[in-house]
């Protein structure tokens, strides 16, 4: 099992905004929109260093929505923030309408997603958002493992021409990519091995990391892959894994229906039934607890990891 070096603990919202301030410098159409939540998505340092590009709009998201869709038309590349419950959920049909519909080229991002929000309690904590996302056709679903990753895909969307919902978090994670090794679409070999393949995203990768050293230590052999891109799935890399280890275990930070695991059966369903078993939450809405906590009670934690697999491995 392949050993990987922290190089610090950091959440995954502070990627983003040290991308989006390397945007400002770099790119003048880029400009940022936020809902009253600029410190929680980090987005202080674009707002004091191109205050002409920075736009407040107050407690109104479906409007930031729209203003984004608005600011696409003169050639501009909006970045709006705020947290993922009310990124999607509450602002959807103008999602759908004036951003999907018509292939704008806005970047959603969403922070806060998940359990991991922690205390605010299951109203904040979206469990569905990744469904809602990759169901809109034009739609690119990104969510990256850790503060590297998240920066890179921050910086990557911005060339990527067409709408993109990007996923990050709150809690402090351990920061372990090279911070080159992101491509839009393009799965992140972890750890090659022959017995499972584990498909995590976000913050369920580092759990999955650990997990492979608990069963390499049990002479089980992971084969670990990195599903930053929800949407497109790199089906290669998938498939190419399981035709090898034959048995697959997802693990997500999402409800089992809609996320992560719910792409990877439809594509084997279609091409390589295989037995398949998810991490992810049971069609429950979360609660309030630390992120710790929240993760061991809804089983989004590293033995649920090992466990996933030797339930998979006997239906091998």
């Amino acid at each position: 099992m392949k050993t990987y070096e922290v190089q610090n603990i950091k959440d995954t919202r502070s990627g983003f905004g040290a991308g989006l301030h390397e945007l400002g410098k770099s790119n003048p159409n880029v400009v940022a929109l936020c809902a009253d939540l600029i410190g929680s998505l980090k987005m202080d340092a674009f707002q004091k260093d191109f205050p002409e590009r920075f736009f407040q709009v107050g407690i109104a998201e479906a409007n930031m929505i729209g203003v984004a869709a608005g600011l696409t038309i003169g050639g501009k590349i909006p970045f709006t923030g705020t947290f993922a419950n009310f990124s999607t959920g509450r602002v959807y049909d103008q999602i759908r309408q004036s951003v999907a519909y018509s292939n704008k080229n806005v970047k959603i991002c969403a922070s806060h997603a998940g359990l991991t929000l922690g205390e605010d309690g299951a109203t904040h904590q979206i469990l569905e958002d990744i469904g809602l996302m990759k169901m809109l056709p034009n739609m690119t679903v990104i969510n990256p493992c850790d503060y590297n990753q998240t920066k890179a895909a921050t910086i990557a969307i911005a060339n990527h021409v067409g709408p993109v919902y990007l996923r990050f978090g709150r809690p402090a994670v351990a920061n372990f990519t090279d911070a080159n090794s992101f491509q839009i679409g393009k799965a992140l070999m972890i750890n090659e091995g022959t017995d499972v393949s584990i498909f995590a995203t976000g913050h369920l990768v580092w759990k999955a990391i650990e997990a492979g050293h608990i069963l390499a230590a049990n002479g089980i052999s992971a084969e670990i892959i990195n599903i930053h891109t929800i949407k497109p799935l790199d089906e290669k890399a998938v498939m190419d894994s399981v035709r090898k280890t034959r048995c697959v275990v997802t693990a997500e930070e999402h409800q089992m229906n809609g996320g992560l695991g719910d792409s990877i059966c439809q594509l084997l369903a279609r091409n390589f039934p295989t037995p398949v078993e998810m991490v992810a939450v049971n069609d429950s809405f979360g609660e309030s607890g630390t992120p710790d906590e929240l993760m061991k009670k809804y089983h989004l934690d590293t033995p649920d990891v090992v466990d996933a697999v030797m339930r998979v491995l006997k239906r091998k």
